[in-house]
């Protein structure tokens, strides 16, 4: 069984090495085989003549080139809605965490997340313990205030007389002290009595000035009923606020974020985590955030209109409500917020988002993509017909659509080349053949193709 494996082994070995080896002598011996010993027959491979050089002149064999043909559009410049582009997310227009402003036990049904509140509405209850005995004594103390206040209005007359009094003793006492001097002068009265007299004025200048200081002490013990009042007033303010503040509602209409206060949780004024009764936030209207390079900060103004997708693929369209006047220390980018209505709270907080913004138009030219190129400096730019000749133009790209592409920095009307541009330089001839002009077909922010309002395909303005 082994013969044909070994006899196929040596047959393979000789043919490789006649066609390895031997392979000259392979060769003829084949040729030899198929020509039956004649000489083979001899192939002729002198090149062909070369084809006359094909003149560039003219067809009357004048000097001077050729003048090359080519495709060109005569292109004029248009007002192009231009917009802004900016990543960002939603954020709510307002989210508020209630607290509680003094201590307490709930003692209010708890309110589950997710639920809508409306302003105003009861979130948590507290127990109000021994307020109300708080405000009753305060109450109290005020009635007693305002008791005292007429019994010190009441001393005021009584001084007054007093005043009145003691005024009409000291006129008495220096008519007495006057007559006694006389009298003592003339011999008729002694000195004991001038003594007397004296005493006597002295006496009823002291009760004037006691009576005074009387009524000074009277009216200060009104001032004193007066203030006494409105210590009672405040005390009596603060109970009462104490009270109310035992009732907490929601500020303003939205969502629970979070589950409010527990039944018998106890709630602290000031306390971190502790005093909090429930997490609310406003999603209607919401606020679309991002943040403006320096570059592009200047486009944008207060009122623009902005639209927006989300990643969810939802669009939406909204107005410019703030741009910051300040950089970012770290990114030196502005914040610019766009404000959405949000009816039926499909928004939610932090979706990412792709924010278009619309800007003032910009004058550019809607060209064939195909139809830029570069020049020998690696400069973007088309070519351009001037006088019969090719030329190179410069661009700025503002941004592409579906359409061509828009470009600044040409002349309000060009002609510009879109075939054949790669095959002159400047200063060439050309016979160009003009297509039809092409028109921005109503280029707007809010066109998908375009790159403006719920599109966000296309890039912007750099």
């Amino acid at each position: 069984m082994r013969f044909f494996p070994l006899l196929t082994a040596i047959l393979v070995g000789i043919a490789l090495f006649f066609v390895v080896l031997q392979r000259d002598a392979l060769f003829r011996f084949a040729q030899g085989i198929t020509t039956d010993g004649t000489a083979p027959p001899v192939i002729d491979n002198a090149a062909a003549p070369a084809a006359a050089p094909v003149s560039i002149t003219d067809d009357d064999n004048q000097a001077g080139p050729r003048a090359v043909p080519v495709v060109a559009i005569r292109s004029k410049a248009q007002d192009v809605p231009d917009a802004v582009r900016v990543r960002g997310q939603s954020e709510a227009a307002r989210q508020v965490e209630v607290m509680a402003e003094t201590t307490g036990r709930v003692i209010s049904t708890p309110i589950r997340k997710g639920a809508f509140v409306a302003e105003g509405q009861l979130l948590c209850e507290l127990d109000p313990g021994t307020r109300d005995a708080s405000l009753a004594e305060a109450r109290a103390r005020l009635a007693e205030a305002r008791a005292r206040l007429p019994e010190a209005e009441a001393r005021i007359p009584e001084t007054q007389a007093r005043i009145v009094e003691a005024e009409a003793v000291l006129e008495e006492a220096r008519l007495n002290q006057t007559a006694a001097s006389r009298l003592s002068e003339g011999g008729f009265a002694s000195d004991t009595r001038v003594l007397n007299a004296a005493a006597a004025l002295r006496s009823a200048e002291a009760a004037v000035i006691a009576a005074t200081t009387g009524l000074d002490t009277a009216q200060a013990g009104i001032e004193s009923a007066q203030a006494g009042i409105q210590a009672a007033e405040a005390a009596v303010d603060r109970a009462e606020l104490d009270i109310a503040q035992l009732t907490i509602e929601a500020p303003f209409s939205g969502l629970l974020e979070t589950d409010t206060a527990e039944l018998g949780a106890l709630l602290q004024s000031g306390g971190q985590g502790a005093g909090s009764c429930a997490t609310i936030v406003q999603l209607d209207p919401i606020k679309l955030v991002g943040f403006l390079p320096e570059a592009q900060v200047d486009r944008v103004t207060v009122g623009a209109n902005a639209g927006a997708r989300l990643a969810s693929g939802q669009t939406v369209e909204g107005v410019v409500t703030f741009l910051s006047r300040s950089a970012d220390d770290l990114t030196r980018t502005f914040r610019v917020e766009v404000t959405v209505p949000n009816p039926d709270m499909t928004i939610r907080d932090g979706q990412t988002a792709e924010i278009l913004i619309e800007t003032p138009a910009t004058v550019a030219h809607l060209i064939p993509a195909s139809a830029m190129t570069l020049n020998d400096d690696g400069q973007l730019g088309v070519r351009i017909i001037e006088d019969g000749k090719a030329g190179f133009a410069a661009v700025d790209l503002v941004r592409d659509t579906l359409d061509g592409v828009l470009l600044t920095g040409l002349p309000d009307t060009v002609d510009v080349i879109t075939v054949g541009q790669e095959y002159v330089t400047n200063g060439v001839l050309v016979r160009p053949t003009f297509v039809d002009e092409v028109s921005t077909r109503g280029i707007s922010v809010n066109d998908p193709a375009t790159g403006g309002g719920s599109g966000l395909t296309p890039e912007v303005t750099q």
